[in-house]
């Protein structure tokens, strides 16, 4: 089955009755479980970013508490999983900002963890892309927000 460019299902959509949105609303949520945790971020927390972004703080906070920092391959798989978790938060969330302030967030509670990032190679490369990220997205954002963000940037790389 071809999918339908955007265009054609923006057409097709504006036909439609309110009531039908709806049921397809739902039909789309029911059968994957990211288009319903879009449609929970759009309806219930867009219009509170900053409580959104002190959500998924407490997520990663959740996941950094079982963070096993004796072994380095698991301390790995599990970098990897709440950088996974922050990039699906941001994802959902049109701002830039979000996106940044999760993966500051997710540098300084990794130097906060007392894992030795400089002694496992994969572990810093982990550390050194999202210092990459970080950077791309500050690059993006208005020069007053760029300062703030590359001063807390700072202050993480101490």
């Amino acid at each position: 089955m071809k999918a339908s460019s955007i265009k054609e299902i923006k057409s097709e959509l504006s036909t439609l009755s309110a009531e039908s949105l709806q049921d397809l609303c739902l039909l789309l949520a029911r059968f994957k479980k990211e288009n319903k945790e879009l449609l929970s971020y759009q309806l219930f927390e867009a219009q509170d970013e900053e409580g959104y972004v002190q959500k998924a703080k407490e997520t990663l906070d959740e996941s950094f508490e079982n963070l096993n920092i004796q072994s380095t391959y698991i301390a790995k798989k599990q970098l990897r999983k709440i950088i996974r978790i922050a990039t699906k938060f941001s994802k959902y969330s049109d701002e830039k900002t979000t996106e940044i302030t999760l993966y500051l967030y997710i540098t300084e509670k990794m130097i906060a963890s007392g894992l030795k990032i400089q002694n496992s190679q994969q572990i810093n490369n982990l550390y050194l892309s999202l210092i990459k990220k970080i950077k791309a997205g500050i690059a993006t954002l208005h020069e007053d927000l760029q300062y703030d963000f590359e001063k807390q940037l700072d202050r993480i790389m101490g």
